[in-house]
């Protein structure tokens, strides 16, 4: 656990499994990207095996809370030896503005050179603009944009430095 202003990092806990789903709906509401209609359920599966698939496979998946309510987070899943993928990344409507979305980024660029990752992807949507300034303020370039249902999808990648 890490206190980082008045944010609490920690690392998922099984008990966060319902506060993660409702954070991620909450995030895809806010861009008028709806779960149900543009196929999104297939594609948060994760969320329902974060154990397996972030922290048991060389990878992270972090919360951050204040005040007791879970109200950011962020995860890290192995894709290669070499790569890893940046996941799941959301703050509150509430909270934002606040740093912790950048918090949360830097904590899972710490664990992914701890962890010997050379290359990181991740994407978020063409409309989500305070994402894209969050990602690329960290060294992220754009790599491709594809369209996924409705949503324009911006895929990004940063390489990291060998340790």
């Amino acid at each position: 656990m890490e206190e980082v202003g008045i944010l609490l990092i920690r690392q998922y806990d099984a008990k966060d499994k319902d506060s993660v789903k409702a954070l991620y709906y909450t995030g895809l509401d806010q861009f008028d990207a709806d779960a149900q209609s543009e196929g999104y359920l297939s594609l948060c599966e994760d969320l329902d095996n974060i154990e397996n698939i972030y922290l048991k496979n060389n990878g992270e998946f972090l919360v951050g809370t204040h005040e007791g309510k879970l109200v950011a987070m962020g995860g890290l899943k192995k894709l290669s030896t070499t790569r890893a993928e940046i996941k799941r990344m959301g703050v509150h409507p509430d909270y934002q503005r606040q740093g912790f979305g950048q918090l949360i980024l830097q904590k899972l660029l710490e664990v992914a050179a701890q962890l010997g990752y050379t290359e990181l992807c991740l994407d978020t949507t063409a409309q989500n603009i305070p994402a894209q300034r969050l990602y690329e303020r960290f060294g992220f370039v754009q790599a491709r944009r594809k369209k996924i249902g409705s949503l324009d999808v911006i895929f990004y990648e940063k390489q990291l430095a060998k340790t």
